[in-house]
């Protein structure tokens, strides 16, 4: 059965945010008396969603007070300290214009994710963007996937989810959904090639080969 439909996380995915992600967690890390840390280091927390983030990075703040911070501060530098991945644009815009659905479904504040996509000129393209703020919890847990497949109106054998960390091999692998990682995005804690994802791609233009159009 031919895949009608593409759901893809956001950081490290499609798009490079680690610097501004970087320049936020040490915005508040310094609020709290706390040193920077570098860009590789926080790359190792991210992808768990914005709460983990700050429990793991910023450990003397209570987690409510260090996300408003963190947020008031991402807002104003996200668009400039963020970019497209080599080869993104052109490829949604392919297999947008094949006809398959796409859809992005990030553990990324969903109002953060919206601007993103927008201000990097993927919202043409974009059918759904979806955030934790959606279903209420942050992948693994497979909801997120799940709400975005019934907003685009498919099966999960229809579909498929591209990531780029262990975390969302585990969150497809909930959802009953193929998984394919792209490289070079977060490090992340956990090693993505032990979670087994269903393929690892060379890079995210072979995407174009492997998903022809639906019709």
């Amino acid at each position: 059965m031919p895949i009608r439909a593409v759901l893809f996380d956001f950081d490290g995915t499609l798009a490079d945010s680690f610097g501004a992600i970087t320049e936020s967690v040490n915005h508040v890390r310094e609020s709290y008396g706390l040193e920077a840390l570098t860009e590789n280091v926080v790359r190792e927390y991210v992808g768990l969603g914005l709460e983990q983030l700050m429990k793991d990075l910023v450990p003397v703040a209570p987690p409510e007070e260090a996300v408003d911070r963190y947020r008031a501060h991402h807002a104003r530098i996200m668009i400039a300290g963020t970019r497209l991945l080599p080869g993104v644009a052109e490829t949604v815009q392919l297999l947008h214009a094949r006809g398959l659905k796409l859809g992005v479904c990030s553990n990324k504040a969903v109002a953060f994710t919206k601007s993103l996509v927008a201000g990097l000129g993927l919202a043409p393209v974009m059918a759904e963007v979806l955030g934790p703020d959606d279903v209420g919890v942050p992948k693994p847990d497979p909801a997120l996937l799940l709400e975005g497949l019934r907003r685009l109106k498919v099966s999960t054998s229809d579909a498929v989810y591209i990531g780029d960390m262990a975390v969302d091999v585990h969150a497809a692998r909930a959802a009953g959904m193929p998984v394919w990682l792209v490289p070079g995005g977060a490090v992340g804690r956990e090693n993505p090639l032990d979670a087994h994802p269903d393929r690892l791609l060379k890079s995210f233009a072979e995407l174009i080969e492997l998903l022809p159009s639906p019709h």
